[in-house]
């Protein structure tokens, strides 16, 4: 059985809009939209994983609030378990490093978006609590 990767998404929120990350071209979902974060380091937490990556992707300071969801999924070449926390930004300005494009969007206009297959339960469960969806 294969071990999942435990990985992170920040689900950052600000004036009524969420940050989501559109990937690359040299990335193998080129395109794709994404709540930014990354991979759980041995030892370290989701909270400091996500605290960790968003200053280093995005240039970002945030407070990671509660646990939203998990999402499993198998890629051809790993297996995910992807934990999505509420975030609020704190401090800086962000800024596409890693990313081809940053956008903030309302919640329910995530569903209309090319979103990578792991994220697309975590849109669901926004969508689903989100007053305007």
């Amino acid at each position: 059985m294969t071990r999942r990767r435990k990985v992170t998404a920040a689900v950052i929120f600000m004036d009524g809009k969420v940050l989501v990350a559109q990937r690359g071209s040299g990335d193998k979902l080129a395109g794709k939209w994404e709540f930014p974060g990354g991979k759980v380091e041995r030892g370290e937490t989701p909270q400091a994983c996500l605290k960790r990556e968003i200053e280093e992707e995005l240039g970002l300071e945030i407070l990671v609030g509660e646990y939203l969801c998990s999402s499993f999924f198998d890629y051809d070449h790993l297996s995910i378990e992807l934990m999505a926390f509420s975030c609020k930004a704190t401090g800086g300005e962000a800024r596409a490093q890693e990313h081809q494009r940053l956008m903030w969007t309302c919640p329910s206009d995530l569903k209309y978006l090319d979103m990578a297959p792991a994220d697309l339960p975590i849109v669901d469960h926004i969508c689903k609590a989100s007053p305007d969806s």
